[in-house]
């Protein structure tokens, strides 16, 4: 049986344990109104953040130019406002809680977190400078790398592009901000140009009438330059031709039209003055004398086949 130390030991510890819960949940029931107040100041900073967001596009959102800009402001300042509630939800919760001994916390880790978060930082800071120095909007058609597409949306971290087959594609801004990049869209007119042959009997000059005569049918093409045909080399079986012009609209979708119905003006216009587009053409030199054993081989060959009897035995028999 236990003794009577041992029982009272017991019940001290009991009643200990008993006391310390009583006081947390005291504490607890303390601290709610604080909970509720931190809640509150969160709620208040979100607000703040949609209400500075809509402002700064109400005062800079009519400019057409440096759009992306706006999105800096909407973005870092929403985040920075966020940060700031939660920073004074955390002050008014914890008692002990200061922004002081957040940064001594965060200085004693920062190596730690700058070796870990170093692509993180380093696209968050690519996106900012990408957002301000704008080298592309919104709507552009753009080639970085392996992939052309129109930007879908920038972000502080990443840029999300729309390819031509229809796929989505996010480009780290890094990588956009240190790489050489396209933007097909970036000014209003966009030069094609397409490569023709002839054959090497038809007039240059005139081919070259018959191309500009049917770039002026075309109705994609620009009046506004001058478009050109200029000859580039003698080919194994053509002329070679280029033929170049411009277009209004830079977008994919409107240089294949132009690319197609410029091919088919050129193509009719050739057929109807008999301007030939001639295939590759092989010529085969018989004078060497390995060609003619050849020949003459394949003449006995003949020879012999021509001089062996027919047998019509098994033809009468079927």
């Amino acid at each position: 049986m236990p003794t009577s130390e041992e029982v009272t030991t017991d019940v001290l510890t009991y009643q200990s344990i008993i006391d310390s819960a009583n006081e947390i949940f005291v504490s607890f029931l303390e601290r709610i109104p604080y909970f509720v107040a931190s809640i509150i100041v969160v709620f208040i900073f979100w607000f703040l953040s949609i209400a500075f967001k809509q402002v700064v596009y109400k005062i800079l959102g009519r400019r057409r130019r440096h759009q992306n800009l706006v999105k800096v402001f909407q973005r870092v300042g929403g985040a920075l406002i966020i940060f700031i509630g939660i920073m004074i939800a955390m002050v008014i919760t914890v008692p002990d809680f200061t922004p002081a001994k957040l940064i001594g916390a965060l200085g004693i880790g920062s190596v730690a977190i700058g070796f870990a978060f170093k692509d993180i930082f380093q696209n968050l800071l690519s996106g900012i400078l990408l957002l301000i120095s704008e080298p592309f909007r919104i709507g552009d058609q753009i080639v970085s790398g392996e992939y052309e597409g129109t930007v879908e949306d920038i972000k502080i971290r990443a840029t999300t592009i729309k390819t031509y087959d229809g796929r989505q594609v996010v480009i780290p801004n890094s990588d956009l901000y240190t790489s050489a990049l396209t933007v097909n869209t970036a000014y209003k007119q966009r030069r094609l140009q397409l490569a023709v042959g002839i054959g090497y009997e038809n007039d240059i000059e005139a081919a070259k009438a018959e191309i500009l005569q049917a770039l002026d049918r075309s109705d994609s093409v620009s009046k506004k330059a001058q478009p050109s045909v200029i000859a580039t080399g003698f080919g194994d079986s053509s002329i070679d031709l280029m033929v170049r012009w411009f277009i209004e609209d830079g977008t994919q979708a409107n240089k294949v039209a132009s690319t197609h119905q410029v091919f088919v003006e050129i193509k009719s216009a050739f057929d109807a003055a008999g301007i030939n587009i001639p295939f590759p053409i092989r010529t085969i030199d018989l004078s060497d004398s390995s060609v003619v054993t050849i020949v003459n081989k394949l003449n006995e060959q003949k020879t012999i086949d021509t001089s062996k009897p027919i047998d019509t035995s098994k033809s009468v028999a079927e």
